[in-house]
């Protein structure tokens, strides 16, 4: 450690322990990364200045601490080249940097950026009351969340994912086509996006999956019942059964009713995700049946 004394808002991160103590912890709180070593200069300067605000901040924020000549894997990975370098994490990625030793000023703007704001916590109760069942609850803290920040990712996605429960699908996909942030919540947006689109189609279908059955196969050149069973079929969760049925009908007419079978499956795969063994099966068989 630098010379200042550890306290418990300030850790020693390791190449081992970085994943872990780093990536993953910084999904629940910022944890701010000081590459250090024992002969830098201004590290001396800089490491208690950060220590003394992690222990004002109160958890508000987490200090990890890397000796870059005891931990190489990670500084190689981050391209350290100069230090004192220091990074902010938060959700699993870095969102800044600055090296060199800095007025103190700086270093509290800094820090500034990276903190939870009024916003941030609204959303993280929302989150907790909507997984543990209170949806009215979840839902004012969203709505209260997206008062202060009208982009706010999260309050966007759990505000939708409530709306979604409720039948008003509509509203939902309004709220996620304003979800801009890192990728990994650009994901959760889209796979959201492709549920509720799934659910709604197949409630538009009737749900009835014995009577769109009977209708798809009276007459298999009727495509619009067939996608609508297939729809009703992925909305059902039966998955393999809804892509090979939407296959077909893309074979017959790739454009019928404005590619409504190939954006179906799309819907499907996304629900799934890209590593799912159905959507590693079934989107190579859609591309090769798209151009041929």
């Amino acid at each position: 450690m630098s010379a200042a004394a550890p306290n418990a808002f300030v850790f020693d991160a390791t190449d081992a322990s970085f994943e872990r103590d780093v990536i993953a912890r910084s999904n629940e709180v910022p944890v701010v990364v000081d590459f250090w070593a024992p002969w830098c200069g201004p590290c001396r300067t800089l490491g208690p200045m950060l220590e003394r605000y992690a222990q004002q901040q109160a958890g508000a924020f987490l200090l990890a601490k890397i000796n870059v000549d005891e931990n190489p894997r990670v500084a190689g990975a981050f391209g350290v080249k100069s230090i004192p370098l220091v990074i902010a994490f938060r959700d699993g990625q870095a969102r800044s940097e600055f090296t060199g030793a800095q007025p103190e000023s700086a270093v509290r703007q800094f820090l500034a950026a990276i903190l939870p704001t009024p916003a941030d916590h609204l959303a993280k109760e929302g989150g907790e009351l909507l997984a543990g069942g209170h949806a009215n609850a979840a839902e004012e803290r969203f709505r209260a969340a997206l008062a202060a920040d009208a982009r706010h990712p999260l309050a966007l996605i759990g505000l939708a994912r409530v709306l979604g429960e409720r039948g008003a699908s509509e509203e939902a996909l309004e709220l996620l086509e304003r979800v801009v942030a890192q990728p990994a919540i650009e994901q959760e947006a889209e796979r959201l996006a492709a549920e509720l689109r799934t659910r709604a189609a197949g409630s538009a279908s009737g749900g009835d999956l014995a009577a769109l059955e009977q209708a798809a196969r009276a007459n298999p050149s009727d495509l619009a019942a067939r996608i609508a069973y297939g729809r009703a079929l992925a909305a059902a969760r039966r998955y393999e059964a809804a892509l090979a049925e939407l296959l077909a009908c893309v074979e017959a007419d790739a454009h019928f009713a404005e590619d409504a079978a190939r954006k179906a499956m799309l819907d499907v795969f996304g629900v799934l995700g890209g590593e799912h063994a159905l959507v590693q099966e079934f989107r190579p068989a859609l591309a090769r049946v798209l151009f041929r």
